[in-house]
């Protein structure tokens, strides 16, 4: 039996001509995200589309990134994930617009249909709820603040260093150590980096990890010179760094103190960034795929848009891949 636009009307409680408008995608139809969700979803549910092809989803998407320039001064891993949030919703028909502070978003909340948030700096528990009333549906990409309210999609950085070290466990590469830096900030709270929570379950002796500080070259040039310093002779003969920025720093320190990799030390690192190929040794790094990351973003944005309006939250974690060059081989 045929779905009519006066039964999806009558059972989502809006008129007819303002579904009728949605469903053929009048681009001067202004409603709100909460009536679109509602009405798209009814329709879905009573099978408008069985039989007609799927509508393409036209839609207002915020893009709120809240990350801190000076703790990502010199670290490219989200200037290009900015960039590959923007390629993948590129065609789509879903529109981004950019936000830096979340009063700003919620002060025109009402004109968007959802938002994609890149980085927590600054949020607290308040921003979240409220976040969470003014939309029906957001997604954190790379980290996920709060899964209660939030779909999120990260990279599996808990496989990625698991990988990594059984990979130099497996090639005699022991004792293995880890440099890192701090976690994400959330509600004025430092969160537990995962690349340094699953080093410690591999490896409890604490001495093995130094995991502090921000994700720049600085800060790993002084990572390195510690770890050296607290070993001497006795140093790990496989390292396991958090970032490629600081896998810079980390290999500055080395060479100065004559120590070579590979020769003395085998160094995994992660997010094969542009500079990975380009240092001496050039880095064996584990890859972040930020374009199917934000792909899957577009995916969720989309389902949740004709959708049920109130599915289970998902999380999804994107696999990494190991892209080996001098600082290790297999």
């Amino acid at each position: 039996m045929k779905v009519t636009i006066k039964e999806i009307a009558h059972r989502a409680g809006y008129s007819a001509s303002t579904v009728s408008r949605l469903l053929n995608d009048d681009a001067t139809l202004s409603i709100t995200s909460t009536t679109r969700q509602k009405i798209l979803a009814v329709a879905q549910e009573l099978g408008y589309w069985k039989d007609k092809p799927h509508p393409k989803i036209t839609a207002q998407i915020a893009l709120l990134t809240l990350i801190n320039p000076a703790d990502h001064l010199e670290d490219n891993y989200f200037q290009t994930l900015d960039q590959a949030v923007h390629e993948a919703f590129s065609g789509t028909g879903l529109e981004l617009t950019a936000f830096h502070q979340v009063d700003d978003l919620l002060k025109v909340a009402k004109d968007y249909q959802g938002f994609v948030a890149i980085g927590t700096d600054g949020l607290n528990g308040i921003d979240l709820e409220i976040l969470h009333r003014a939309f029906a549906r957001g997604i954190f990409i790379d980290s996920n603040p709060a899964p209660q309210y939030f779909d999120s999609i990260q990279p599996n950085l808990h496989l990625t260093v698991r990988n990594a070290y059984y990979e130099l466990k497996k090639a005699g590469k022991v004792p293995i150590a880890f440099i890192g830096g701090d976690g994400p900030l959330v509600n004025g709270q430092r969160q537990p980096d995962p690349r340094a929570a699953t080093f410690a379950q591999l490896a409890p002796d604490s001495r093995w990890q130094l995991a502090t500080g921000p994700f720049n070259v600085q800060n790993g040039y002084q990572l390195g010179k510690q770890l050296l310093k607290r070993f001497g002779k006795q140093r790990p003969q496989g390292l396991i760094v958090a970032s490629d920025t600081l896998s810079v720093g980390v290999l500055q320190a080395f060479n100065e103190a004559g120590v070579l990799v590979p020769r003395d030390l085998a160094l995994i690192s992660i997010n094969d960034s542009d500079v990975a190929k380009y240092v001496s040794a050039p880095l064996t790094t584990y890859r972040i795929d930020q374009l199917a990351m934000c792909d899957l973003a577009v995916q969720l944005i989309k389902a949740a848009l004709t959708g049920q309006a109130h599915r289970p939250h998902i999380h999804a974690l994107v696999d990494t891949e190991l892209i080996i060059r001098k600082s290790f081989a297999p």
